[in-house]
């Protein structure tokens, strides 16, 4: 009999997982639970591929395509105000992968992680495949989920927590850092020799003048932040699995080591679409922006008209509602939501235990479908 590792046996289990099976045989169901793009790739990246398709069978260097790496440089001080050379980033296969390698070189057996909760289901995973110790902050709804500074400064052990991971805009929440809270959390980072994983993979979506600020760009953090950014949210490419990470250059050194032992590199063709997505005109995202807009106006006051307590999401594209009143059991109410109402929502409890009594819904989907989705929710809520 194969044996299976305790730290595998011990990873949490996601509703999601099982959602996404029932969705896949049962054609009738509607879904508010993508966390990708609902959009065609931009046409321009099409096009390009269909060049590309013949030239892209070999590897790339472990730390990514030197143009790629310069393209991303030259984005990162003019959006980010990150100064950046190549030395500094490691392209990889998304985000995700950059999330991993990232723990992996720099954390070691039993240091301490702090972790937002709730907060994106893959934090929590990653730390505990590394036998590294999480420790959560809790994030409050009365508080439109914004991090406490003095909440992280209690969670610190002074000889085991090495990182805090925060993400801006947030994936369950829709909250986006205000700059005073980034600044405090900063200087609890410099007092307590620190380094921030700031995931950033939404940069690009926010609503109602949000200002998505990269932590990497305060004064004094430069080399004390690691930020984790995505091609997916921002061009609609979650399947050529592209991102990267940006770093002092020992990190980003270490992490480019760590690569070659996972995936060696991201995949070329997607590198070299990625280097015509940077240079693409903001037209595009901002279409994608204005019509998650347009959704988010329809949901979120449906949703608080019947009863469900939902913050106004400020980034990304997911709404985060309460459901207390109704159970506390978030996971019940997804699959009873899903069995008899044919709605597919992501339990809040997928997303940290403070996620208890929550639902998340994403609007990365048609208006019509949100529309006649949010019309069986309502006869369900209803009748519960």
């Amino acid at each position: 009999m194969v044996h299976i590792s305790e730290r595998e046996r011990q990873l949490p289990e996601q509703a999601i997982e099982k959602l996404i099976e029932i969705m896949v045989e049962d054609k009738s169901i509607l879904s508010l639970g993508p966390g990708e793009p609902d959009f065609d790739l931009p046409k321009p990246l099409i096009a390009q591929i269909k060049r590309l398709a013949d030239k892209c069978n070999h590897y790339s260097p472990a730390g990514g395509l030197i143009e790629l790496r310069e393209a991303i440089c030259r984005k990162l001080r003019r959006d980010n105000k990150i100064t950046a050379d190549p030395e500094n980033v490691v392209v990889t296969s998304g985000s995700q992968e950059a999330l991993l390698l990232a723990s992996m070189s720099l954390l070691d057996v039993s240091e301490q992680v702090l972790i937002p909760n709730p907060s994106y289901m893959a934090f929590l995973p990653t730390i505990e495949l590394l036998s590294a110790s999480p420790r959560f902050f809790e994030l409050n709804e009365e508080a439109d989920f914004e991090p406490s500074p003095d909440e992280i400064r209690k969670q610190i052990d002074p000889k085991k927590t090495k990182v805090i991971i925060l993400n801006s805009p947030a994936n369950p929440t829709g909250n986006v850092l205000k700059r005073k809270t980034m600044e405090e959390i900063a200087d609890i980072a410099i007092e307590n020799n620190l380094t921030i994983f700031s995931d950033e993979a939404y940069e690009k979506i926010t609503y109602d003048g949000a200002k998505h600020i990269s932590f990497a760009s305060l004064n004094g953090m430069k080399d004390r932040v690691l930020t984790f950014q995505s091609f997916s949210k921002t061009y609609a490419m979650c399947g050529f699995r592209l991102g990267y990470v940006v770093g002092s250059k020992a990190a980003a050194e270490a992490i480019k080591k760590t690569h070659i032992y996972s995936t060696i590199c991201a995949p070329t063709i997607s590198q070299k679409l990625g280097i015509k997505a940077l240079s693409l005109p903001k037209k595009y995202t901002d279409a994608m922006v204005k019509e998650y807009d347009k959704r988010r106006k329809v949901i979120v006051p449906r949703l608080n008209e019947m009863g469900l307590s939902t913050p106004n999401p400020k980034g990304a594209f997911y709404t985060f509602s309460n459901v207390k009143h109704l159970t506390n059991d978030s996971r019940r109410f997804a699959f009873e939501l899903l069995k008899k109402a044919k709605v597919a929502v992501v339990p809040g409890t997928d997303f940290g235990d403070a996620g208890k009594g929550y639902i998340r819904c994403s609007f990365a989907t048609k208006l019509p479908i949100i529309e006649k989705a949010l019309d069986r929710l309502e006869k369900f809520v209803k009748n519960k």
